[in-house]
C-alpha cells in the first residue's frame, strides 16, 4: 500500500502544530487562536487534526525503523 501522499501530509502538518507550540512556548502567542478564535469549533477541529497527525507519525517512525532493519 503506497501512503506516500498521507505521511507528507502528516509530516506537514506536525511541522505546522510545532511551528505553533513553538510560538506558544516562546512568546506566549497561540496562531490558531489568533486565526480562528480561541476554542471555536474551527480551531478545535485544527487542534484535533494535527494531534491525528501526530498519532499517524507514530507509526511512520515505526516504518521507518522497521526500514532501516531491513538493509
Amino acid at each position: 500500500m503506497n501512503t506516500k501522499g498521507i505521511d507528507y501530509a502528516a509530516l506537514i502538518i506536525g511541522i505546522i502544530g510545532a511551528i505553533n507550540w513553538g510560538l506558544i512556548g516562546f512568546f506566549r502567542f497561540d496562531l490558531v487562536a489568533f486565526l480562528f478564535g480561541s476554542m471555536t469549533l474551527l480551531s478545535r477541529i485544527i487542534y484535533a487534526v494535527v494531534g491525528i497527525a501526530g498519532l499517524y507519525m507514530i507509526s511512520l517512525l515505526g516504518r521507518i525503523r522497521s526500514a532501516g532493519e531491513a538493509d
